[in-house]
């Protein structure tokens, strides 16, 4: 056997251990990651500590309530929450937010995401409505402006008019008590 049919051996073996290494290496970013503390849920805003989007959206239809007017803001804590009937987490969390609609220290608006009119009030009129106005964003625009990546997201605005917090993905009895309420606390609390 000659040296030379040797040689082709060792490229093998670092070729073999190539995907290993790289398993290795994904297995301690992910390592990191998890042990790091973070709640890997969180999606950051951009809007948090910004002025509420300019929102003027128009009633819906056969609701004795008027529609969204970021306007209506001033003055008071709001949250917002972008919700639609055919949006299966949104009637998960909707019995959340029936409980959350008694604490009338803040206003819950309701933002109809791309929905039938029929279908919302049918919603709102079998599961009950938390809401003190909601506004119609047929096409989806406005929910582009708020930094929405999907329904149910909850936003919560100070009485300032800025973006205090913002929650995505349905809203949970827990996640009610452990995030959500502390960050309302502190707003009720600011001058």
């Amino acid at each position: 056997m000659s040296v030379d049919s040797q040689k082709p051996a060792r490229p093998r073996r670092l070729f073999v251990l190539l995907p290993l290494l790289l398993f290795l290496a994904l297995a301690g970013l992910f390592l990191t990651q998890l042990l790091s503390g973070r709640d890997l849920t969180a999606v950051p805003s951009a809007l948090i500590g910004q002025t509420a989007p300019k929102t003027e959206l128009p009633a819906l239809e056969g609701l004795s309530l008027p529609g969204l007017n970021s306007t209506d803001f001033a003055g008071k804590v709001t949250l917002v929450n972008v919700w639609a009937s055919w949006c299966a987490p949104c009637r998960e969390e909707h019995p959340v937010l029936l409980e959350l609609s008694k604490d009338q220290r803040f206003a819950i608006a309701g933002l109809n995401y791309k929905d039938k009119p029929e279908n919302a009030r049918r919603f709102l009129g079998d599961l009950g409505n938390p809401f003190k106005a909601v506004g119609v964003d047929q096409n989806g625009r406005t929910a582009i402006d708020w930094g929405v990546y999907g329904v149910p997201e909850t936003f919560l605005v100070g009485k300032d008019g800025k973006v205090a917090f913002k929650h995505v993905g349905p809203l949970s009895t827990e996640a009610v008590v452990s995030t959500l309420m502390p960050e309302i606390e502190k707003a009720l609390a600011a001058q």
